[in-house]
């Protein structure tokens, strides 16, 4: 049987390499090997670990290695950083099986010369009392401490203050919880609990539950269409645009589909929703998605969203969900924060274009709700100033009551406000 620990370290080897999406690599590692259910836990419990506090390990084996991190090689470097992560946080492994574990890693890899040194560093830190020795200087302190980048904590520190920034890292460490909406146009909420046998859901809200444990994907609810997993402030930005059966509604940048399901729901399965992406691919999960769903109000394809479609008709609602960052899901998608902050320079630019082009499908008094699920105010924020700006057939409208909570016009949700990730929503109504 494949080893869970071996597995681990060979695809976080694979995904810092290439840059590729953590559930992408996961999902297809677990999927190509042998491993049973407890070995696939291991697994992603250390191939998780590691990519969450990445940062925070690297700093911890830099100051107990006598080889610069960056000169170390990468299997080495990664089994490191496996057996920190097993010492540090997995209580239900001892400290000695963590490093012994290690120490045979490396042979397996065929690294048998620096056995050694992985001994001598696993056990450094043990001897050290596992003590993690924070720089001086507080912009350094918290990205060794919340295994963040420097660029990105100096963003959100200008942005935000000190004090929201640490709160809002701290939370992105946390462990992330399965949100559900209720597809009531298929079940009842007494049928969808029954369906999801021995996972324990707990109501939030209206249609809305929660899941702590389990995967609720291979439940007969999930089977069935009774629910799709949504984020709270995802299912929150539908419900700001507020569809009823009575739109005809455009999602411009939809996939995978679930803020559509959830506005089609709004709408009782009635009226039309046009959802388009990029990409056929993209735009066959929407259809997809739907068909589980039972959702027949949604027409699906592929489409530019920077480019006019004069063949499209005239909406009374809009949902532009532009192409964003991502730094405001740092938590369920912890490889973001590794990028290079300059590469989101150019998002502004992108994000006013996909908006303004959807202005031109908006029929006069209707409504438009731009979102991303970035907290940097260089895209939202600041984006909306130059669309009010540029635009003054638009005038803001005030978002609904959420959470017990008013937000007026715009609203940058996080865990500090009850959300559970980070995401901007703003409203607009065309007057004229």
């Amino acid at each position: 049987m494949t080893d869970p620990r071996y597995l681990a370290v060979k695809l976080l080897d694979k995904t810092f390499s290439s840059g590729s999406y953590s559930n992408i690599q996961l999902d297809s590692g677990l999927k190509g090997s042998d491993l049973d259910d407890r070995g696939k836990k291991l697994c992603s419990a250390i191939y998780y670990g590691v990519i969450e506090r990445k940062l925070t390990f690297d700093h911890i084996i830099g100051g107990l290695s006598s080889r610069p991190i960056e000169k170390l090689d990468s299997i080495i470097l990664n089994i490191l950083r496996c057996g920190v992560y097993q010492i540090m946080y997995m209580d239900s492994v001892p400290d000695n099986a963590a490093v012994n574990e290690s120490v045979a890693l490396a042979k397996k890899f065929r690294k048998v010369s620096a056995s050694g040194m992985v001994n001598a560093v696993l056990r450094n830190f043990i001897r050290s009392g596992k003590e993690l020795k924070l720089p001086k200087d507080s912009i350094k302190a918290a990205s060794v401490k919340y295994s963040v980048p420097v660029p990105f904590v100096r963003a959100l520190t200008a942005d935000y203050g000190r004090e929201w920034t640490e709160k809002f890292l701290e939370k992105s460490l946390e462990k992330s919880v399965t949100f559900m909406r209720v597809n009531t146009n298929r079940c009842t909420e007494e049928e969808f609990v029954a369906a999801l046998g021995d996972i324990s859901a707990e109501k939030l809200s209206e249609n809305c539950y929660s899941a702590k444990s389990g995967d609720v994907t291979a439940t007969e609810a999930f089977k069935k269409g009774y629910f799709h997993v949504q984020g709270l402030s995802s299912q929150f930005c539908c419900e700001a645009l507020a569809p009823t059966e009575n739109d005809i509604v455009l999602d411009i940048c939809a996939a995978p589909g679930g803020k559509t399901f959830t506005m089609a729901e709004l709408m009782n399965g009635r009226g039309e929703i046009y959802a388009f992406d990029l990409h056929e691919k993209r735009a066959e999960l929407i259809r997809k998605g739907a068909q589980r769903l039972g959702l027949t109000n949604i027409r699906a394809a592929a489409g530019d969203a920077t480019k006019f479609n004069a063949e499209l008709p005239k909406f009374t609602k809009i949902l532009c969900d532009v192409p964003c960052s991502g730094m405001g899901v740092i938590g369920k998608k912890p490889e973001i924060k590794y990028k290079d902050i300059s590469d989101f320079n150019g998002l502004p630019d992108i994000q006013y274009k996909i908006v303004t082009n959807a202005l031109n499908y908006l029929g006069v008094g209707g409504e438009l709700v731009y979102s991303t699920c970035t907290v940097r105010k260089a895209e939202n924020d600041e984006v909306c100033d130059r669309l009010l700006s540029e635009h003054p057939e638009l005038e803001e409208v005030m978002l609904p009551r959420w959470n017990g909570q008013s937000f007026g016009s715009r609203v940058t949700l996080s865990p500090m406000n009850g959300s559970d990730d980070g995401f901007f929503i703003a409203k607009f109504r065309k007057i004229r």
